[in-house]
């Protein structure tokens, strides 16, 4: 709003509020003569200036020096002139910062503010039971006072809208000081019981110096005062000498901000010696909206269409109504694939869950139906679809479902299905998921989620455009096995990026096996897509660089891509190699992993133990446990009051998209 009051003024009132820049434009005169600059001037003036400084999107493209982001990846940017009211905006990579997957855009877009608040909250350094005054509840001031409560202070807010401070009371404020309650400086004494507050921070806006008078007056002796917000900085001697308060200037985002060495050319300060740079305390107020330390609940309106942006400036000005945040919103490009993805969350089921199974083959028949039945406490299997009429009665009469049909438009149809258990061939996975979705169906297919990026775009698309849309889940089993659910436990707090090595033994199969034709695409992306997944799992990170080679076989009993070593390197730095092969014994063992991370090795035998050298949580089974069991009780969970999607849309595109890059690079 300082950006837009001054663009509304005539020269010679900025040139008023701008003596320093008066100056400068009166030394080039000299220099350069009168009109020449005069025109520069107004030349530069009538241009206009970007306003803005604060957003989240989808990076479209990235600079060749750039590591740990990549093209997909969903930011969040800060920079006045850089992060900009804007479709399109170019951020040095030390104001921009990965949006956590379960933390939505309108939130990610506040990083700026939330980086301000918390460096404020730094300069001040509080401590367990201390009490501070948070002055001004406006945004920065909220923030700020949620963060002071996760720092175990009690917390005295003050503004002189009340709005404001009922907002602040709801998201845990002590205290709020309206401008009916008297003396700012008597009421804060009364309420610490006469000694003063042991800090104060001003996040507010006033061209007047009084308010950091009565900061310094309602300080205890040897109290800290912190400004934030831009306030008149006329300190009078009294206020601060005998008391001996310390007074702090808390700049911007952090350390770092206006060094054009870190912010332009992206030089990092080494963490030991400054541990909280303007990139870091994004990274940790965007952590702790998704923690839910931090909370925007009770501000955030629904975001205005830029196209009606003098709408939501105007919805600034109006006295009593002012709202704490205006978001504007920019519709989606095309080539920001997987970016707008609307963050979703699955629709209350009460009871059991309602399922149609579609494919009856061998697999649903030994795998599934009977895991359905061993969970009948959470699932109701009513109706059985296959190709022919007999498989699926017989299915249907061997598991207890009261229909059967080869008529998937039926299901679809049945208001009394909630989920759609999709285990047919791999070919027809995509195009049966996107008509359950359009149908209105929670939709559970095995993998792969499809063949080609086309099938994978649409379903993406749908997400993007779609609210409240239905839930989806991979039958990525493997992340949900115990001995994997253990590792995770162990990697949970570690300091490092992780190395896996995984090997697949898969066994021979034919080539004119319908899994390497048009049905089933092939090991790679009909299998190998599980490692990929669990690499997502076990590095809690999304992938940014795919590299594949494969043996050059010497006949043709061999194939190229079914023996195959793939590297996936992650956003957290951790580099995943898969060694899949069909060349093996198939009295071998398939499946090993070796985990290195923090001093620890954790060993993966077949999904029958897991021992952890440097480390305790090893774990051993009597038979072969790949979670298949353990993913439908994680489904079923997520149809719970505040239930969360096992596997976010976002991995279960990356570790599809992984595979297709596998594939083009085994291909090639």
């Amino acid at each position: 709003m300082a950006g837009v009051r001054m663009s509304a003024l005539p020269l010679y009132r900025r040139a008023l509020k701008q003596p320093h820049h008066v100056k400068k434009a009166l030394q080039l005169m000299r220099d350069q003569g009168v009109m020449r600059v005069y025109n520069q001037i107004r030349g530069r003036l009538d241009a206009g200036l970007p306003t803005g400084y604060s957003a989240a999107g989808v990076v479209v493209e990235v600079g060749s020096e750039v590591t740990g982001i990549a093209v997909g990846d969903r930011v969040a940017c800060a920079g006045a002139g850089i992060a900009n009211h804007a479709e399109l905006i170019d951020v040095p990579v030390n104001l921009t910062v990965p949006v956590p997957d379960n933390l939505g855009m309108d939130e990610a877009a506040t990083v700026t503010l939330g980086a301000i608040a918390m460096q404020g909250v730094r300069r001040t350094q509080p401590t367990l039971g201390e009490t501070v005054v948070v002055v001004g509840l406006g945004i920065l001031g909220q923030i700020s006072s949620q963060l002071f409560k996760a720092h175990g202070c009690r917390v005295i807010g003050s503004d002189i809208d009340e709005g404001r401070i009922e907002v602040a009371r709801q998201n845990g404020l002590d205290v709020g000081i309206s401008a009916k309650d008297g003396d700012f400086v008597q009421r804060v004494l009364k309420l610490t019981d006469g000694f003063g507050a042991d800090a104060i921070v001003i996040t507010a806006a006033a061209q007047s110096s009084e308010l950091l008078a009565q900061a310094f007056q309602a300080c205890r002796r040897k109290g800290r005062v912190v400004v934030v917000g831009d306030v008149g900085l006329n300190i009078a001697r009294n206020d601060i000498y005998a008391k001996e308060i310390d007074f702090f200037i808390s700049t911007s985002y952090g350390p770092g901000r206006y060094d054009p060495v870190y912010e332009e050319e992206g030089n990092d300060y080494p963490l030991a010696y400054v541990r909280w740079t303007e990139n870091r305390n994004m990274a940790e107020y965007l952590r702790q909206l998704a923690a839910g330390g931090v909370s925007l609940k009770n501000m955030i309106r629904e975001p205005f269409d830029i196209d009606v942006a003098e709408t939501a400036y105007e919805a600034l000005k109006v006295p009593g109504e002012k709202p704490l945040l205006v978001l504007l919103k920019y519709a989606e490009r095309a080539e920001a694939r997987g970016a707008t993805l609307k963050l979703q969350t699955p629709k209350t089921i009460e009871g059991r869950i309602r399922l149609a199974l579609v494919g009856a083959g061998g697999f649903a028949q030994g795998m599934h139906l009977p895991n359905l039945q061993k969970l009948t406490d959470l699932y109701e299997l009513r109706t059985v679809v296959s190709r022919t009429g007999l498989s699926a009665r017989t299915a249907a009469e061997r598991f207890g479902a009261a229909n059967a049909t080869t008529d998937y438009a039926s299901v679809l149809a049945d208001p009394e299905i909630d989920l759609v258990l999709i285990a047919t061939r791999h070919d027809l996975h995509a195009g049966m998921v996107m008509q359950a979705l359009r149908a209105g169906k929670n939709v559970f297919v095995e993998k792969p989620l499809s063949l080609n990026e086309e099938e994978l775009a649409e379903i993406e698309a749908f997400y993007a455009e779609t609210a409240n849309a239905p839930l989806l889940m991979t039958g990525f089993n493997r992340r949900f096995a115990p001995a994997i659910t253990l590792a995770r436990k162990v990697l949970a707090n570690r300091a490092s990026p992780i190395i896996v090595n995984y090997r697949m033994n898969a066994g021979y199969i034919p080539k004119d096996h319908w899994v390497h034709g048009p049905q089933g695409g092939g090991r790679n992306i009909g299998e190998a897509c599980h490692i990929y997944d669990l690499f997502n799992a076990l590095t809690g990170s999304l992938p940014t660089e795919v590299s594949a080679t494969s043996i050059s076989p010497s006949s043709d009993y061999w194939r190229r891509d079914d023996n195959f070593v793939a590297t996936v390197r992650y956003q957290d730095g951790s580099v995943c190699t898969l060694t899949y092969t069909a060349m093996g014994a198939r009295d071998y063992p398939k499946e090993r992993a070796e985990i290195f991370a923090d001093g620890k090795v954790l060993t993966l035998d077949d999904y029958k133990s897991l021992t952890v050298a440097g480390g305790s949580g090893d774990w051993k089974a009597s038979v072969i446990e790949k979670g298949q069991l353990e993913e439908l009780r994680a489904l079923a969970e997520a149809f719970r009051a505040g239930g969360n999607w096992p596997i976010s849309m976002e991995e279960q595109l990356a570790a599809t998209r992984v595979s297709f890059k596998v594939q083009r690079q085994l291909s090639s």
